[in-house]
């Protein structure tokens, strides 16, 4: 807390002398010396560093089981010491517990790589990613606390989902399969059921704020391949193709999966924000089929990107999500100035053009900050 501030709060009559005297001495008690900290972490990475560099200039001399089995001790000796002491850890110092479980997964990670290497084996990355994901997923599920694990757990389904389906897709023969198509589309769909997952676990957890990041996660997924369907279906009509009822087999396996989730979802809210998440997955999943039927027009693909996040938008509103009302508004903003040079494609081309779009940009930017300031609420935003 700067001084400036407080005796800034204090002339314009916020706090008064003793509570500003009672802050600086809790901010003095309470300061931590940073400096000291930033030279202890660079020793730290520092030896770290020179730990990396001994081990990699002797790798080779290193014999394979030898470093497999000094792998496999750290990680077992990690995952004795989170099992021992992680309770009073957690309760005593919450990250360094998340920091813990976070340095195990990815030893977890490299020992799939490791073990390859030593036995020279190969297989298409998300088999190894997927058995991570059985042995050490439960483990971070059931311990995480906050976004660090739930990040790694999304990401490396997110990884598995679409290196497995381009991996099948490599090898789907012709004419295609619905099993394949089925398979594909199950695949793509599969990170958005952690939404429903974190949906139901969260509602009667203490660690209510990691099944909350890891729904969040799951619904930015589902968001994402949603906006993705919409853009894609500029390009043409989807249902022209030869293989056009693969295509709307697959998007209906995908929506399915999303509605599935999107009920689970509306079973555990116990908020409206919980019921606004389960309106937005809902949303998401019905995208791509809306998509399919309405592909090939620039400007209906617009409108139906702009739809779904104004339906975000709305959803925000209405949860008290301040900062994602706010991307909203952002995203719908540009979608329009993007549409704009679509459909004008010599706009960029004359000086009156890069005029008029500064001037739109400028205006939409002025817009989206008053209707943020007007209806988006000032509390509530979510942690």
């Amino acid at each position: 807390m700067s001084d400036r501030k407080l005796k800034a709060w204090e002339q314009a009559g916020l706090i008064d002398a003793a509570t500003a005297a009672r802050i600086r001495a809790w901010e003095s008690a309470h300061a931590r010396p940073l400096g000291l900290w930033a030279v202890i972490g660079i020793a730290a990475l520092a030896i770290g560093l020179g730990l990396v560099s001994v081990v990699a200039a002797n790798w080779d001399a290193i014999p394979g089981l030898a470093r497999l089995a000094i792998h496999f001790a750290l990680i077992a000796g990690l995952a004795v010491w989170l099992g021992w002491r992680g309770a009073a850890v957690a309760q005593a110092h919450a990250w360094w517990l998340e920091a813990g479980l976070f340095v195990l997964g990815m030893l977890g990670l490299t020992f799939m790589g490791h073990l390859g290497q030593v036995y020279q084996t190969s297989s298409p990355l998300w088999q190894p990613v997927a058995l991570w994901l059985v042995l050490f997923a439960p483990l971070l599920l059931g311990r995480g606390l906050g976004w660090l694990t739930a990040a790694m757990v999304m990401l490396a389904a997110v990884f598995a989902a679409w290196n497995f389906a381009f991996d099948l897709g490599d090898r789907r023969p012709e004419p295609a399969q619905p099993w394949l198509t089925l398979r594909l589309a199950l695949a793509v769909a599969a990170p958005a059921l952690f939404a429903g997952l974190a949906a139901r676990m969260g509602a009667a957890s203490p660690r209510a704020a990691f099944w909350r990041r890891l729904e969040q996660m799951a619904l930015a997924y589902a968001l994402g391949g949603a906006s993705l369907c919409a853009i894609a279906s500029q390009s043409g009509p989807w249902y022209h193709e030869a293989d056009g009822d693969y295509v709307l087999l697959g998007t209906a396996v995908i929506g399915l999966v999303g509605l599935v989730t999107a009920g689970v979802m509306r079973t555990a809210a116990q908020d409206r924000g919980g019921y606004m998440a389960a309106a937005l997955m809902a949303g998401a999943a019905i995208t791509p089929i809306i998509a399919f039927f309405l592909s090939g027009s620039e400007t209906v693909a617009a409108l139906l990107f702009m739809t779904l996040w104004a339906g975000v938008a709305g959803a925000a509103l209405l949860a008290g999500w301040r900062g994602v009302f706010q991307l909203a508004v952002a995203v719908i903003a540009l979608r329009l100035i993007v549409l704009s040079f679509e459909l004008a494609g010599d706009l960029l081309t004359s000086g009156a053009g890069l005029i008029a779009s500064g001037v739109m940009i400028l205006a939409v930017a002025w817009g989206a900050l008053r209707i943020a300031r007007r209806f988006a609420p000032e509390q509530g935003e979510a942690a």
